[in-house]
Parts: C-alpha cells; structure tokens; sequence
C-alpha cells in the first residue's frame, strides 16, 4: 500500500491527480503517522462549523487553508449550527451511511456529549498527534473533561475563552463590578440591557452565571442536575422578575441570537452586549462594527471559561486527512495567529511552559488588544463549566415556565 501512495505523491507533484481512497477507522488507527500523512495527502477535508463570526471564518480560508495546501489537504468550510450537524451525523448512521459527508466538527459542551452517547466520533485519537504529546500533553488533565463528561481522546482542544461584557464607555462611565451592581444599574438604565434568547448559546451562558450564584460551584459538581435546577430556578427567577421592567423591550422579547444582540449593541440600542472570547470586541471595533469605546468587564461572582476541541465522526470517508489538519490547526504557529485580533483573537489552550524561548517570544509580542483585561484579572473570576445536562435543562425550564 505505501508503494502505492508514494507513487500516487510522485503523479500528484506532477499531475495534480488526487487521492480518492478511503480507509476505515480500524485502518487508520494501525497506521504510523508518517502513513497517515501519506494517506492525507490529495484529500479534502469537509469542516462544518458554526459560520457566524467573520473573523473566525477568514482565519480557515485565509490562514489555515494554505497551510493545509502544503500537505496536499484541501479544506472546505461548511457554515451550520452544531445540533444540526449532529442530526445528520445521526441520520446518516440511521441510514447505515459508512461513509459520510462530515469530515472535522467544531464542538464541545452537551453536543460532544450527545455525540459521545451516540457513538458518532472517530478515535481515541487525542494521543496519537505529535502536536499534542510535545505542546498540551503536559497539561492533559485540564482536557480530559468537557462540560462534566470524559473527553477519552475523541476531541482536540482547539481553543480557550472566557465570558465576558462588553460596554461602550461613552455611555457607561463605570461599569457594573458585580451582580448587585448589575441589578442597580438595570434599574438606573431602563431599556439598556438584554441578553439573548437561552435557547443561544451565549445566552444560556449568560443564564447559567445566575446559576452559578444561585446555588454555589460545590452543589453544581456534585449535586444532581435535576435536583439542583430545581433548587436554583425559583432564585434566578426571582432576579429576572425584577430586572425585567427595565430590560431592553421591557423582556417582553430578547435577541434569536448572539449576533442578533451585537447588532443592538452596535446600533446604540443596548449599551452592552457580551459573549465567550476576551478579546472578541477587538476584531469588531477594527471592522468599524463596535464603537472604538468599547471596553470589556468581568463579575466578581465569576466569569464562566471553557475549552472547545475538533472532532472527526466515525464515517469520516477521509480519516488521515482530518487527522492530519487538526495537528496543524494545534500547531504553535496556527495558535499564535488565532490569538491575533487580526482574524479571531482568542486564547490558546498551548502549555506555555512547553514552548520554545523564540515561541515564547512571539507570545508575548502579540498585542491583543486595549480592551482585554489582563490574564491576572480573568484568571482570578475564572469558573469551570458544569454538567453539559444544565445547558438542556435551563432551556427546558425557560421554555415551559418562563414563556
């Protein structure tokens, strides 16, 4: 078979013909990765990812896919919502489809955990990257757990952030420092402040920080889901019964979506919006979207942090390929170019300590920008996230209780 890929390597330089051969997981798991580099080249790598920030989707088709072309791999960016990636996962394994049209998923949270439930990923692979064993190995432990379930090597960590607010200083001079600041300056604010619908993602982040204050970090890691929502709910309400006169609209509706809510704040409509990533504001004031005033800020009562990873379904018909583009997309230099405000901004979930002095280097020239807070202050109000069943249930509950 190596026979055979070196000369279809040799036609390609020479022709440019592709590889066109699938290799089932059992196949791939026995390989070297010098073979499974072999085996990527000439492939195409379908990614479905979540398509709504523009940055994000520049950093894959201006930074990554070059990087990818020197391995012959070429990358095709699919915009669309997790949970409906996962339903076609799950009818195409209904359907008895081996090979599928999924080749790399952008996930975390209660979707890996479905995923994982319905046997739909690839691996364990985590181990067998050469970029992980030399830059996150030594760290491993913080990636073993993905919103309460055990990772076993079916995700890459691909990226880390954390919640935060964003303001415009012009109309908030001093911005809330905690929850019962949050409160006042609701009531002092009419019409100022909303957070999207929880059925978002941001917003049932936003939701579950009044769960966090509700019923204490000790209880979510160690109580029941059911029993502990049932415990906090009537006290989260309580808050947003009496904030809801003064949200934007009166509560009587809230923002579809994340975008949705930064196009309010844009406009002036609300004067804060918020979403995971430190440093997402930066990109939107260089696109002239955010006002240049625009500052970020942090509760007191914690500001809740994760990792997201990239996964491979199991009737990936490319396989190698897929392996092969999240080693870069791990890479030290893709994950410094990612931390740049340039295209994403995000933070990087690399072991420092396992960088080299001219890495190291270049982490620290990277500027991200003036409305990042610093790395002491993030870390001081950082919150690990909780069962993924919390995200489901709080969107259960709002939908029956609260509508």
């Amino acid at each position: 078979m190596k026979k055979i890929i070196t000369l279809c390597l040799s036609a390609l330089i020479l022709v440019g013909c592709s590889n066109t051969q699938s290799y089932s997981p059992t196949e791939v798991q026995q390989m070297s990765w010098t073979e499974v580099k072999e085996a990527a080249s000439g492939q195409e790598v379908r990614m479905f990812l979540w398509g709504g920030d523009e940055g994000i989707n520049r950093y894959i088709d201006e930074y990554m896919k070059p990087r990818l072309e020197k391995h012959g791999i070429t990358i095709k960016r699919i915009p669309m919502d997790t949970p409906e990636i996962l339903q076609k996962l799950q009818t195409e394994k209904e359907a008895g489809k081996k090979a599928g049209t999924i080749d790399l998923v952008w996930i975390n949270g209660e979707n890996f955990a479905l995923a994982k439930e319905e046997e739909l990923l690839y691996g364990p692979f985590l181990e067998t990257l050469p970029v992980y064993e030399s830059n996150y190995a030594p760290s491993k432990d913080q990636f073993s757990i993905d919103f309460g379930q055990t990772v076993d090597g079916l995700e890459a960590p691909w990226g880390k952030v954390q919640f935060v607010f964003q303001y415009d200083e012009k109309n908030v001079q001093r911005p809330p420092a905690s929850l019962v600041e949050l409160d006042q300056w609701i009531k002092e604010n009419p019409g100022k402040f909303t957070f999207p619908d929880p059925s978002d993602f941001t917003g049932n982040a936003f939701l579950r920080h009044l769960l966090y204050d509700a019923v204490g970090l000790e209880k979510l890691q160690n109580g029941t889901p059911e029993e502990v929502i049932e415990e906090a709910w009537p006290i989260m309400m309580e808050r947003l019964e009496e904030w809801q006169p003064n949200l934007w609209r009166k509560g009587e509706t809230y923002p579809t979506s994340l975008e949705e809510l930064d196009r309010l704040y844009a406009q002036g409509e609300v004067w804060m919006s918020m979403g995971y990533n430190e440093a997402r504001a930066e990109h939107f004031m260089e696109k002239g979207i955010f006002p240049e005033t625009t500052k970020t800020f942090v509760l007191e009562e914690g500001s809740i942090g994760n990792h997201h990873y990239l996964a491979i379904p199991t009737n990936s018909p490319n396989i190698p390929a897929s392996l092969v583009a999240i080693n870069e997309f791990l890479s030290v230099d893709a994950q410094l170019e990612k931390l740049r405000p340039t295209y994403w901004g995000e933070n990087t979930p690399l072991n420092v300590e396992s960088l080299k002095p001219e890495e190291k280097s270049k982490l620290e020239s990277i500027y991200r920008g003036e409305s990042v807070l610093p790395a002491e202050e993030l870390e001081e109000v950082f919150q690990p996230e909780v069962d993924a069943a919390y995200v489901t249930l709080i969107e259960e509950k709002w939908n029956n209780e609260r509508k």
